[in-house]
């Protein structure tokens, strides 16, 4: 029986000396440099035996380094079982796991990584859980107070969202959030730069929060008008990017704000990366200001702060300043 390789990084034998990602069916055009690894434990000292016809204080140390030696072995044994324990046999989903899967062979595009003979590979750990970590595109975002990660997400989509939800009014049997963030990275768009790409996104992310779900359900009751309240370009993770703000009105409800931030990855061959921003309208949903403070708390995976204008005010054009 064959079990499918979980999502992750893996050598590309095709370009040696680098690593591309699988996403759980298929390669990804996304590739970075190889992590670098562990370094191993210093060894034990050996154990030296006492000389013969030692006595006195000098027979003595040789007796009490030897019992020093043991006993340190053992405390080392003891920590390396605890933590296989640890790793392997820990229930607490909140804790991170040691997880294993086959290392690749890649001869195309489209072959699974493993193989016949295929050796363990440590996948990425469990993120922190005060921040939503896109390991694919090399990014993270800081998750707000009274916001969590849910611990499943929808097909490709990374997502965060406020821990409060309530009955959709278009559909009472789905429930609402009034706020959710989510990470994508684009596919099948002739679009080459973060405003074409934040142009292209902003309706379907619109349509995604306030149309229709997943099932075909309209939430709100269909969305029955829009505008366009900001738009321009901004520094995220040390990259140059562009967004899109939009209103929208639905048939129910209080309707909303949403947002597409479009710029390239910081790692990697820079593949772009849409972040989508969907905030409800009216005193429950969660302030504007926060679509602004998430974009400047974007930053590399590894690095809590970064030059290149990260932390830079968004801005916003003339005339095209957010209303209620």
């Amino acid at each position: 029986m064959s079990y499918p390789t979980p999502p992750g990084w893996y050598p590309d034998t095709a370009a040696p000396g680098t690593e591309r990602w699988w996403d759980g069916t298929a390669w990804t055009a996304h590739t970075r440099a190889p992590a670098a690894p562990v370094p191993a434990p210093a060894p034990v000292p050996p154990y030296a035996a006492p000389q013969p016809g030692g006595t006195g204080r000098g027979g003595g140390g040789g007796s009490a380094r030897a019992v020093a030696l043991v006993a340190a072995g053992a405390v080392v044994v003891g920590a390396v079982v605890t933590g296989a324990v640890l790793l392997t046999g820990n229930d607490d989903p909140a804790t991170p796991r040691a997880h294993t899967s086959a290392s690749p062979s890649r001869t195309g595009t489209d072959d699974a990584p493993g193989g016949d003979d295929p050796s363990p590979k440590e996948t990425p750990a469990a993120q922190d859980p005060d921040v939503l970590v896109d390991q694919l595109n090399g990014i993270t975002l800081p998750i707000p107070d009274g916001w969590e990660r849910p611990e499943r997400n929808s097909g490709q989509l990374l997502t965060m969202r406020t821990k409060e939800s309530y009955d959709c009014p278009g559909a009472s049997s789905s429930f609402c959030y009034h706020g959710t963030v989510t990470t994508r990275t684009p596919g099948g768009t002739d679009a080459t730069t973060p405003e074409a790409l934040a142009k292209e996104d902003i309706t379907d992310a619109a349509d995604r929060a306030y149309e229709k779900d997943v099932l075909g359900l309209r939430m709100h009751g269909g969305i029955t008008a829009h505008r366009q309240v900001a738009a321009g370009e901004v520094a995220v993770a040390g990259r140059t990017g562009y967004y899109i703000r939009w209103k929208v009105t639905t048939a129910k409800g209080p309707g909303g704000y949403v947002q597409s931030l479009a710029f390239p990855s910081a790692v990697g061959s820079e593949s772009p990366v849409i972040v989508r921003y969907a905030f409800d309208a009216g005193p429950d949903g969660p302030p504007l200001a926060l679509m602004d403070t998430l974009t400047e708390g974007i930053r590399p995976i590894g690095e809590n702060a970064t030059d290149g204008g990260v932390g830079s005010s968004v801005e916003h054009p003339a005339g095209q300043a957010d209303t209620p």
